[in-house]
């Protein structure tokens, strides 16, 4: 009986362990928001001594995007010479294959980014990727291609200044995107199992020159009565209905007409968790929190604003929301908090002064923030700064963290590294 009691204990925290483990699907996490369930993770690391480094693993180039992680598998982009690949990598750290998606990458401004940048997306059963030439392809766990399409043959080519980097969202059975450059701008929804197109809506614009490029990402908006597909680019941000496309609202303002800058152009991605859309700008320009009840034209009105911050957007890291929190890095590394309803502001702190490009991810009472040259600050969450620790890799990062089942992957220039909070630390 007691052996009987001991198996029982054993398998409860087996099973307690298993709930808890969650997987990251998409490059901001299971729900597009950049938080992650997972407990026990580490605050510092070091790879030079090892400490909670529980593998890395070389890469055969460049890329900006986050893995994804889907039970013992891992998906990330890379750059490898003129090819584009995926490669599938287990949880040890043991690459199992790896396909040739595309040929033709380009690098962006020097060192920022390549045609690798857009994340890869997984359902546990398939995985889809897009590479900045426009190839978007899927493939099941085994490595076997399903589907695969050119959209710049299908839709136009692209006109834009530093390629195509929006990652495509997934939602249910269907592949939702946004191709918003100088050539055109269209949304997109495909069925996932075969790459058809279900629909495509033109998005209308009035903005001009470089203000027509977006290398922002689409996102979902769900609360108990309401789903919106979220797009963001040449000074809009619009609503559509998911099942067609159509337009329920839009917001401009983004870049005010009256001060117009032509340069402006957005990258960092708007954040929905029910109740309220946060959508940044560009150029230290504003960020708006938006009720997601709107119809038609929403500009201006104040009935659907539920704050507004005047100046100091995140150029790039996408914004976060925990906990009745707003966390806004901007890309010179300060930390911006605001309260969710009000937009009142709590604090504004340096973490470290070097390029952010990738957005904060929240996990176990942390906000990790990664910055260009490898350094990975971590703050307490709250109202109050507190930054518990700075770890270094040694190598360019650009790829937001990718959280699951206990482990932090970190995807730098060269290196994937797999993260874990080792026994006695």
């Amino acid at each position: 009986m007691r052996w009987i009691g001991y198996c029982l204990l054993a398998f409860a925290a087996c099973a307690g362990n298993l709930a808890r483990a969650e997987n990251w699907p998409q490059w901001r996490g299971a729900r597009i928001d950049g938080i992650s369930a997972e407990k026990n993770l580490p605050s510092e690391w070091d790879v030079d001594s090892g400490k909670n480094i529980a593998w890395k693993l070389a890469l055969p180039g460049q890329a900006g995007a986050t893995p994804v992680v889907w039970g013992e598998r891992i998906f990330l982009t890379s750059a490898d010479g003129n090819d584009l690949l995926l490669l599938c990598i287990d949880t040890s750290g043991k690459e199992l294959w790896r396909k040739t998606v595309s040929s033709g990458d380009k690098s962006a401004r020097g060192d920022e980014g390549n045609s690798a940048s857009p994340s890869p997306i997984t359902d546990g059963k398939h995985v889809w990727t897009m590479m900045g030439t426009g190839d978007l392809a899927c493939y099941d766990f085994a490595g076997n291609e399903v589907w695969k399409k050119d959209l710049q043959k299908e839709y136009g080519k692209f006109k834009i200044q530093f390629g195509m980097t929006s990652t495509p969202v997934l939602d249910g059975e269907r592949l939702y995107l946004q191709l918003i450059h100088s050539g055109g701008a269209t949304v997109i929804a495909l069925d996932k199992a075969t790459g058809k197109e279900i629909w495509s809506v033109t998005r209308v614009s009035d903005a001009r020159d470089e203000c027509e490029h977006s290398y922002a990402s689409p996102v979902m908006y769900r609360d108990d009565k309401l789903a919106l597909l979220i797009t963001h680019g040449a000074d809009y941000v619009i609503a559509h209905n998911p099942e067609t496309g159509a337009e329920v609202w839009r917001c401009g303002g983004l870049n005010p007409k009256d001060k117009y800058n032509p340069t402006l152009r957005f990258v960092a991605s708007p954040v929905a968790v029910p109740g309220l859309i946060v959508v940044p700008t560009a150029k230290g320009g504003p960020v708006v929190g938006l009720k997601p009840d709107g119809s038609g034209d929403i500009t201006g009105k104040e009935d659907q604003l539920q704050w507004r911050l005047g100046r100091n957007t995140p150029d790039v890291p996408s914004p976060l929301v925990h906990d009745g929190l707003v966390y806004l890095c901007r890309e010179s590394g300060n930390l911006i908090v605001l309260d969710a309803k009000t937009g009142e502001q709590h604090y504004e702190n340096r973490t470290h002064a070097d390029r952010h490009r990738a957005s904060p991810v929240y996990a176990d009472g942390k906000i990790y923030l990664s910055s260009r040259d490898g350094t990975v600050s971590v703050v307490k969450a709250g109202t109050k700064f507190e930054l518990l620790a700075q770890n270094k890799l040694k190598e360019p990062l650009s790829a937001s963290p990718a959280i699951a089942d206990g482990t932090i992957y970190l995807r730098g220039f060269n290196t994937l590294y797999a993260i874990k909070q080792q026994a006695g630390e």
